[in-house]
């Protein structure tokens, strides 16, 4: 692309491209993208996100960028402020809306909803070319018994049609579909582990032992997910969190160190469910099972990604039974996933650990809350400049109680430390016994990282098949022979 001297001064140049994304971390990776595109031309971006320095937003929109990409929430402040570079819309020529399904949830971005309504009527231009992505644009489903009763006249329409209905396409849009009737890819293997809700923490630890690797471990809570990182930084596991609360530059940061290392976990929210393109995800563990099919399919597909083969584990406790069933009704898919191959003789060491720093997160969670309440009423009577009611205070005042605990965690963490320098998994079992072979033929356990989750679950599966194979044989009558 060439420019004019009038334009190549930036003071009459239009916004051509806004690219609008749900959330921040995927606004960035569009925009690298695009950047590499258009690494050769002339073409300019800048991205407007929450999060970061609105005055360093609006020094990039003086420039006059010919593509913005953002966020619903920070692009229509700054258009509300009436920032010069975001007047004049009616001269765009592209609107990207991406995983539009989510963009148009019902409660999520009243802001995009403001902005749809003003370049369908003051900005309007019908030359302007709209284009809807996502994973989960064509996925149907049947609605409740209960929903589908109270709803005398319920909308019959498709899920994309009243998409479309909601971003303001009137015309007969063309639909390119590449999705898959199962909705994930073919080479992804599902997997699933049933268990009591107190347990998945010992399978998670187990998993990320047994098979180190580039994981993402999905939570429904942040409060879960900050539980989960303080229990693996106190076991020693190698892990980065990602969720709403945290601030963007620790978000972005941590994002970077998972993609950066082969073995690492990054315990996240939904907030990286879509979109994010991370290189060589291996595995993907649901530690809770999402509430949505589409939210299950956008998990799952950051891994297998690119023709690459990956592994997605479902943690199923008796409270995910209701959503696990609904959504693999969903997706047209058989209930009767393979099941994770365990180690039962490892599970003593792995409990033993787990348990010890629960215990020690337990304690060290109290006291930090304690701390907080304490230091904020302390605070607080300072500037009124009363006295402390020593009662509205939590926990010990007894210092000697307090160093008592100290000695208590110092000493837990300690033998916790032994017990994480201690191997789990043995390759070779030695034995005093004498034998043929000079050695006891014993069950051995893989060292962890010597066989991979995927190849352990697919021999299992062959496994599976052979014996099945083997006990039909077995069941079927022998033919009687014919007398001659």
């Amino acid at each position: 692309k060439t420019k004019g001297p009038c334009v190549a001064s930036g003071q009459d140049q239009p916004l051509l491209g806004l690219v609008l994304t749900p959330t921040r971390e995927l606004a960035v990776q569009v925009k690298h993208h695009i950047d590499a595109v258009a690494k050769f031309t002339n073409v300019s971006t800048a991205i407007i996100v929450g999060g970061m320095s609105q005055h360093k937003q609006k020094r990039l929109l003086k420039r006059r960028p010919e593509i913005v990409i953002g966020t619903p929430g920070r692009l229509w402040d700054l258009i509300k402020e009436r920032e010069p570079h975001l007047q004049n819309l009616r001269q765009l020529r592209c609107l990207v809306i991406d995983e539009a399904d989510r963009m148009v949830e019902r409660g999520h971005f009243a802001e995009l909803e403001s902005l749809l309504e003003m370049l369908h009527t003051t900005h309007f231009n019908p030359k302007r070319q709209m284009f809807i992505f996502s994973a989960t644009l064509t996925l149907s489903y049947t609605l409740p018994t209960r929903v589908l009763q109270k709803k005398k006249r319920l909308d019959q329409r498709s899920k994309l049609e009243i998409l479309m209905e909601k971003v303001g396409i009137k015309t007969k849009p063309k639909v390119i579909d590449l999705t898959r009737k199962e909705a994930t890819v073919e080479t992804l293997t599902e997997t699933q582990i049933h268990c009591q809700k107190e347990d998945k923490d010992y399978y998670l630890y187990y998993f990320l032992l047994q098979h180190p690797g580039r994981t993402m471990v999905f939570a429904n809570s942040i409060d879960c997910i900050k539980r989960l990182k303080s229990i693996l930084t106190i076991l020693d596991c190698m892990s980065f969190s990602l969720h709403a609360n945290m601030q963007q530059k620790q978000r972005l940061k941590n994002l970077e160190r998972f993609a950066d290392r082969e073995s690492c976990v990054l315990l996240t929210t939904d907030v990286a469910a879509r979109g994010l393109d991370i290189p060589n995800v291996q595995h993907v563990i649901h530690y809770q099972v999402p509430r949505t099919s589409e939210t299950y399919v956008h998990r799952s597909g950051r891994t297998a990604r690119a023709a690459k083969e990956g592994l997605c584990l479902l943690l199923i406790g008796p409270d995910d039974m209701l959503n696990f069933r609904k959504i693999f009704k969903t997706l047209g898919k058989d209930e009767d996933l393979p099941m994770f191959p365990i180690e039962t003789q490892c599970m003593q060491a792995i409990k033993e650990r787990v348990d010890l720093a629960r215990r020690i997160e337990s304690i060290e969670y109290h006291n930090c809350k304690e701390k907080k309440h304490n230091s904020w009423f302390r605070q607080a009577a300072e500037a009124l400049e009363v006295d402390l009611d020593e009662d509205l205070l939590l926990g010990k005042t007894n210092e000697h109680a307090d160093v008592q605990q100290q000695r208590m965690v110092k000493g837990m963490k300690k033998h916790l430390k032994q017990l994480i320098s201690q191997p789990v998994f043995k390759n070779v079992m030695k034995t005093k016994y004498p034998t043929q072979m000079g050695k006891l033929a014993l069950k051995q356990t893989a060292v962890p990282g010597t066989q991979s989750a995927l190849s352990r679950v697919l021999m299992q599966k062959s496994k599976q098949k052979v014996k099945k194979g083997l006990s039909q044989r077995r069941n079927q009558k022998p033919k009687k022979e014919k007398k001659k």
